[in-house]
């Protein structure tokens, strides 16, 4: 592959691994918000347990996926300074919202949720998870009109040979993200809700005596998940309605490699599988012939993510900006494939190790339970199994 080839893979490939921790974010970062506040308003353990349990895996992606999320920022100097030239502008103005908010305010909550417990006043801890979850959706609401300029480069003009923002209104309503914002918040539910299903499956299936709070928890996330790919599902739909046709014709790269049939038969069997359990919900957690099939489709959301991400881009080539500035003439000059390569290895190892890293500590929190958890402990907390709810 020549040096544009490489580069182009080299983001779809960090890209798609950055976007693995974020839409479990979004996910899970408005159940653990609703969990607490069930504590804070009946002071429940079951509440409590639930709440540090589920957001303990919260923290560990979050923590993760902040360093995968450093990696996408370093690829716009080094493999596409033509796109920073031509529409840093514009297309920059966003993404340095996106930082602030991200990095500053939503770390910020982070950290005083976390290192909160037992220090602050309740509604105050409250208030911590709830301003994580806002300014989560707010750090995706405007990665997403960055994205949505690309797609659709509204309220700018170009001026001296550069892209100039005219109108901020224009910017925020682009008809290429009224539809997408949302779609990518469905998403979010859809993965959050299916991990708290898979999970709780795995653990009632194994006979966890834990009974009460994984049954708890495997209901809510079978309604979450169903409500998350209804979202999806109906958003991204009706997308077609804002852009243009031939980015989706038969002609295109896009319905050359059948990401589309792919994405709709996912979206699908998951919509099926969830509305058949829907109206078992109740005897779900003692039907454990489901379990297995819960758990089987655990990994669909983060399949069907990825492969959404790919068809909104794939289907914009060869276009950086829409119409405006192709993918070529957006890579940096002098980048050989060496270099590129080089750099590639490298991101994707680094990407990679801490994927498995965060599936593997994920995966350790899930086998032990809601006992002996770091997030919340004190120091004369015991370290021993909680009693069954």
């Amino acid at each position: 592959m020549d040096a544009l080839d490489l580069a182009r893979t080299q983001f779809a490939v960090t890209g798609s691994l950055h976007f693995l921790f974020v839409v479990l974010t979004l996910g899970l970062a408005p159940l653990v918000a609703i969990m607490h506040t069930r504590w804070a308003m009946s002071g429940k353990p079951l509440h409590e347990s639930m709440t540090r349990f589920w957001g303990q895996i919260y923290v560990i992606n979050y923590a993760l996926g902040i360093v995968t999320g450093l990696v996408m920022e370093f690829q716009f100097g080094l493999s596409w300074s033509g796109l920073s030239h031509y529409a840093g502008d514009v297309f920059g103005a966003p993404l340095a919202m996106e930082t602030l908010v991200a990095f500053f305010l939503e770390s910020t909550f982070l950290g005083l949720w976390i290192f909160g417990w037992g220090r602050l006043p309740r509604w105050a801890h409250l208030a911590c998870i709830w301003l994580v979850t806002l300014t989560a959706y707010a750090s995706a609401f405007f990665i997403m009109v960055a994205n949505s300029f690309l797609q659709n480069p509204a309220g700018a003009v170009v001026s001296g040979g550069r892209m100039a923002l005219t109108d901020v209104g224009a910017l925020f309503t682009n008809k290429a993200l009224v539809f997408s914002f949302p779609h990518v918040a469905g998403a979010g539910l859809f993965t959050g809700g299916m991990v708290l299903v898979g999970a709780s499956a795995y653990r009632l299936r194994r006979k966890a005596r834990e009974t009460e709070f994984f049954s708890r928890s495997l209901r809510t996330g079978v309604v979450t998940a169903a409500i998350g790919v209804l979202l999806t599902m109906g958003f991204g739909y009706a997308q077609f309605a804002a852009v243009p046709e031939n980015k989706f014709g038969s002609h295109n790269l896009l319905a050359a490699t059948g990401l589309g049939f792919m994405i709709e038969f996912g979206q699908l069997l998951g919509l099926f599988v969830l509305l058949v359990m829907l109206p078992m919900i109740r005897i779900l957690p003692r039907a454990r012939w489901t379990h297995p099939i819960l758990i089987a489709i655990t990994p669909l959301p983060f399949v069907l993510s990825i492969l959404g991400w790919m068809a909104r881009e794939i289907g914009r080539q060869p276009w950086m900006i829409w119409e405006r500035l192709t993918v070529a003439d957006a890579m940096s000059p002098g980048l050989t494939p060496g270099m590129v390569t080089t750099s590639l290895l490298g991101f994707g190892a680094v990407l990679g190790l801490l994927a498995v890293v965060d599936y593997v500590l994920i995966a350790r929190v899930v086998r032990r339970g809601p006992h002996a958890l770091d997030l919340g402990a004190t120091r004369d907390e015991p370290r021993t199994p909680a009693p069954s709810y």
